[in-house]
């Protein structure tokens, strides 16, 4: 764990290795996903199969090896544990709420020189969604990625998931009951991916590809962008907890673990103005670590990428937040609103003692498919946007025309384009 403080001689420049650190895949990463994705294109459902039976240990030999049935989803969830299945619907409930308020609304108006003008939103056809199913698998992945989707009136929701020697987690199946899922296929990874944005003789394919995954999924949503559209590439998770020594350290050393678990590479880190809360938030990290069934990876985050820097006075904070561009900033203190007010790039707020991030991992409503790696400075966070598309139009009448039209003939000759000016010429005429 790296230790800062502001005050030290050295800190801009430790702050800057940290601010640059990706923790993101390397050049192997993108030629073996580059190598896979041409696979896919080429020999499709023949290649889908091989990499499935080496990476997930699963064949997909007959037809019913590589779907999971509307049914199966419907029975899964019947199977849940009522208060359970009462968590997952509250949850979809919560998220359907807040992405209901995102649809944007058409436009259509008459300006001062009569021109109409407008644009209308229409959803893609089909949406491809990725569900991790390695290291977990994660229910509430579906629900964040499915119910905009539906929200935004995309018609065909399709999901790919890895299932490791033929596993399938229940919850997911009962997510997908939940939001509607139309197709889900026992398929993971890059070539998952690949499938999706190129299509098989059994996959068809989609127009967007959303949802997270590990690096070799991330790189060939990279990859393939253009091909299909894609919502973020999304690199580990990260949180920055800005927190004074009036907090429970318990309750921040669980803040910063909350992150540190998800996976090796995964970053925490806490801006304090207590040096002596600091000492016992990372005491707490450590024995809070020890005991978790995810010590493994969560101490081997907390190990390698977790840090602590000590600011003179959280008047700091928001610099030094905006720098980092975190995935998820929390703020406990009494009064998070002047801090939040200064802090431009991240991903989502957390504001007070008593919000923790993972309540907004699960059921607040908000989308938790977050820009990491920095890319909250111009990327948001998965919405109902993502599933849809603008298109604008145009009407003149004769009037509209003669008001505007010798002004696009003037620029169409400077440009050295006639047959544009032409066009508009000869209806000037």
């Amino acid at each position: 764990m790296l230790r800062l403080a502001t005050s030290e001689a050295g800190f801009a420049k430790a702050f800057a290795r940290l601010v640059a650190d990706r923790r993101e895949s390397d050049d192997d990463v993108a030629r073996d996903v580059s190598l896979i994705l041409g696979e896919v294109r080429q020999r499709g459902d023949e290649a889908l199969a091989e990499y499935t039976a080496r990476f997930d240990h699963y064949q997909l030999t007959a037809e019913a090896d590589w779907l999971i049935t509307a049914e199966q989803c419907r029975a899964a969830c019947d199977a849940l544990d009522p208060e359970l299945r009462a968590a997952l619907e509250l949850a979809a409930s919560r998220i359907r709420a807040y992405h209901e308020a995102q649809r944007p609304a058409d436009r259509d108006a008459t300006d001062a020189a009569g021109v109409r003008l407008g644009a209308r939103w229409r959803a893609v056809d089909a949406a491809g969604l990725y569900v991790p199913g390695g290291r977990a698998a994660y229910p509430s992945s579906l629900l964040m990625n499915a119910i905009p989707a539906r929200v935004a009136g995309v018609d065909r929701l399709v999901v790919v998931t890895p299932t490791p020697h033929g596993q399938v987690n229940p919850l997911v199946l009962a997510a997908a009951h939940i939001a509607g899922v139309d197709e889900i296929w026992r398929v993971g990874g890059a070539q998952a991916v690949a499938a999706l944005a190129y299509g098989t003789a059994r996959i068809r394919p989609v127009d967007v590809v959303t949802g997270p995954g590990n690096a070799w999924v991330a790189e060939a949503k990279r990859q393939l962008y253009g091909v299909v559209g894609i919502d973020m590439v999304a690199g580990p998770s990260e949180i920055l907890v800005i927190a004074d020594g009036r907090n429970d350290p318990d309750w921040i050393a669980a803040d910063l673990l909350s992150q540190a678990e998800h996976d090796p590479s995964a970053q925490s880190i806490l801006i304090t103005d207590d040096p002596v809360f600091a000492d016992v938030v990372a005491d707490r990290v450590a024995v809070q670590a020890a005991m978790l069934a995810t010590k493994t990876v969560a101490s081997a985050s907390w190990n390698t990428h977790g840090v602590i820097i000590e600011v003179a006075s959280l008047d700091e904070a928001p610099a030094l937040a905006n720098a980092l561009a975190a995935e998820h900033v929390q703020l406990a203190v009494d009064e998070p609103e002047g801090l939040m007010n200064e802090i431009r790039h991240a991903g989502s707020v957390f504001l007070g003692r008593l919000t923790p991030e993972a309540v907004g991992d699960y059921v607040a409503g908000p989308n938790h498919v977050l820009p990491t790696g920095r890319r909250a400075r111009f990327a948001s966070g998965l919405s109902v946007l993502d599933f849809m598309k603008r298109t604008s139009f145009i009407s003149l009448d004769q009037a509209a025309l003669q008001a505007i039209g010798p002004a696009a003939v003037a620029l169409a000759h400077a440009e050295g384009l006639p047959a544009h000016a032409q066009s508009v010429e000869l209806r000037l005429k």
